[in-house]
């Protein structure tokens, strides 16, 4: 089973096809599926476009069509953890789709996605990544470093808006302790949950979510999109189906 790899905008998946040899493209709908191989490793390399909707229709065809045993998305995001810079690196752990939920008396209560309280009552709030994997990852990137740049596992936010708002910046991670923000990621986890497909999220800061997001992105979404291709690259042999039979190392 090929790995599944999803990067949401052209300077997030121009790093990966210049890497990827013996290459097959598959047309589905608005995106193509470039079947192939990654340092070796057979993947499936897709560019979904922004937002929750393109990310889950891309997820869906990587699982069902091309059966992939692992669905990764490698891209970049705004940073909300003000001990963050930009550069950083965040490997999700848990990812939590901050804007669903009921809105009461002019304020979102978030709840998990396709709930709410009074229908469909749940507990849960996010998806987290696969104990196993997770421990692989750990292993495999504990003693792996990036020039200048920090690397911390936690909680990533997604949600259907470009964030440049120091307050709701700040607001995001006191209320839910979200290192970083996307567009794609917990709708992806959601797909991948329901194929029972193990997944992770790896996002290198472009910028901090705040009033300059959008000026700090174009200086330095190629950078940080780099960085997080090669964290990609390093985690390659243990996000291969065949990883989850053997000890990581």
């Amino acid at each position: 089973m090929p790995i599944g790899i999803i990067c949401a905008i052209p300077p997030e998946l121009i790093h990966l096809r210049a890497l990827l040899r013996h290459t097959t493209p598959t047309q589905v709908a608005h995106t193509e599926f470039a079947s192939g191989t990654l340092d070796g490793y057979d993947v499936v390399l897709a560019g979904s476009g922004m937002g929750k909707v393109n990310s889950a229709l891309v997820a869906t065809v990587l699982a069902d069509r091309f059966g992939c045993g692992t669905i990764v998305f490698s891209g970049v995001a705004g940073g909300l953890d003000p001990e963050l810079a930009v550069g950083d690196v965040v490997v999700a752990d848990r990812v939590i789709q901050h804007d669903t939920g009921v809105i009461e008396n002019g304020r979102l209560q978030t709840c998990q996605a396709g709930h709410v309280p009074f229908i469909n009552p749940t507990e849960r709030l996010g998806y987290s990544v696969d104990a196993d994997l997770l421990d692989r990852v750990a292993a495999r990137l504990a003693d792996f470093t990036l020039p200048r740049a920090t690397m911390r596992f936690g909680t990533v936010l997604s949600g259907d808006q470009y964030l440049h708002c120091d307050v709701t910046r700040q607001r995001l991670h006191r209320d839910f302790g979200g290192l970083a923000v996307e567009m794609e990621g917990g709708a992806v986890a959601q797909v991948a949950e329901s194929f029972g497909v193990p997944w992770l999220v790896v996002r290198a800061l472009s910028d901090l979510a705040g009033h300059d997001a959008r000026f700090d992105f174009r200086e330095f979404v190629e950078e940080a999109a780099a960085s997080s291709v090669a964290i990609l690259r390093r985690l390659l042999p243990v996000l291969s189906p065949s990883a989850r039979h053997r000890p990581a190392g």
